[in-house]
């Protein structure tokens, strides 16, 4: 049986908060994650050995992979992994948010795992 997490400790346990966050290209999703991390500041963007990438966020279809961290310095306690949109019919993007999401729901590390889906 898995041990429960005690809510009041749930920062400690994790380190950080993973969310993968899903929606059509352009949708405003990062608008959204602006507001939920109270900030008008672009996230840093990480790859997935934890190097930075750049801290110029494009909006652009096809300038971003589901495996880089966005990370906005007022809320570095959150990591977001954006699922780059895959509403054109792209069978390659969509296999690779499948995969992104079995790598990451299987993950020994907790902090490596992702919290929620949204």
């Amino acid at each position: 049986m898995a041990s429960k997490v005690d809510p009041q400790n749930i920062r400690k346990t994790f380190g950080r908060f993973r969310v993968l966050i899903m929606g059509r290209a352009n949708a405003g999703k990062t608008t959204i994650l602006q507001k939920v991390c109270i900030t008008t500041e672009n996230p840093e963007i990480y790859n997935a050995k934890g190097h930075k990438v750049r801290t110029i966020f494009h909006t652009t279809r096809g300038n971003h992979d589901i495996t880089n961290e966005l990370v906005f310095k007022s809320n570095p306690g959150f990591v977001f992994h954006d699922s780059c949109g895959f509403e054109a019919g792209s069978e390659e993007e969509f296999n690779d948010m499948k995969k992104f999401i079995s790598e990451r729901v299987n993950a020994t590390k907790l902090e490596e795992r992702i919290h929620a889906i949204w």
